[in-house]
Parts: C-alpha cells; sequence; structure tokens
C-alpha cells in the first residue's frame, strides 16, 4: 500500500519534531536524493511503489553516486545539502525520513534494501539488526 504524501510528511514531521511541513519535505527530498542513489534495480523499483507519487519520483531520478557511501558519509552529504544543518541535525533528520520509509516498505523489502547498502544502514533506518551496535 503506497502512503499518501501528507501522511508521509506527517509522519516525518512528527518523528523530526519539526516545526512545519515544510521542513519536513525538504528532508524527505535531500534523504530520498541520497539513498536513491544507492539502491539500484527491482528494490529501488520495489521502494518507489511503497511511496508517494513526488517522494517515488525523487528516489527514481537521483544523484548519480560514484560509488557507495558509507553511513557516516551519509550523514556527511544529508548535512552538506541541507542549508543550516550539521552532522546532529542531519542524522536526525534522516532517521525521520528514513524509519517512516521503512515502515513504508515492510520488513521483507528493508531485508532486500539493506543487503544492497553498505554495513551500518540498518540504524540509520532505526531498524538495528541482531548482533550490531551503534
Amino acid at each position: 500500500m503506497t502512503l499518501r504524501w501528507e501522511a508521509f510528511l506527517d509522519t516525518v514531521q512528527e518523528r523530526a519534531e519539526y516545526d512545519t511541513s515544510e521542513e519536513a519535505e525538504r528532508a524527505a527530498r535531500v534523504v530520498l536524493a541520497l539513498l536513491g542513489a544507492h539502491l539500484v534495480g527491482q528494490v529501488r523499483a520495489d521502494l518507489a511503489a511503497c511511496l508517494p507519487e513526488a517522494m517515488a519520483l525523487i528516489l527514481l531520478n537521483p544523484l548519480e553516486a560514484a560509488e557507495p557511501l558509507d553511513p557516516e558519509r551519509f550523514v556527511r552529504a544529508t548535512a552538506a545539502w541541507i542549508e543550516g544543518a550539521t552532522e546532529t541535525t542531519a542524522l536526525w533528520d534522516i532517521g525521520a525520513v528514513l524509519s517512516t520509509v521503512a515502515d513504508a516498505a515492510g520488513d521483507q523489502l528493508m531485508d532486500r534494501i539493506l543487503f544492497q547498502l553498505p554495513p551500518g544502514y540498518d540504524l540509520l533506518f532505526g531498524r538495528p539488526r541482531a548482533g550490531h551496535r551503534p
């Protein structure tokens, strides 16, 4: 089932404790653009099908990643793309967006997503794996 645009942004806004839906949208656009650059093939298409259309388009038309970013570099890249962000606030933004994405995707798709990403992304999605300590 695809999340509605408003429901997706409301969830991100609530989790990040943003004052406005505009802040939630800005964070969601940046995080999904960076995430889309790291996912390929059917996994990216299946995740896009779970997201509101505008967010799906961002995920499906990402910036090109020269190489996969490990979680720390993903946080730094997010901070660089969000005006006024620090690595600490970017981590907060990422957690709000990716936990909402994880809820929309469900466990089976999340397993496939995390398989494509470098180790440590499970924590960014708020889905720590057994045996992985922060």
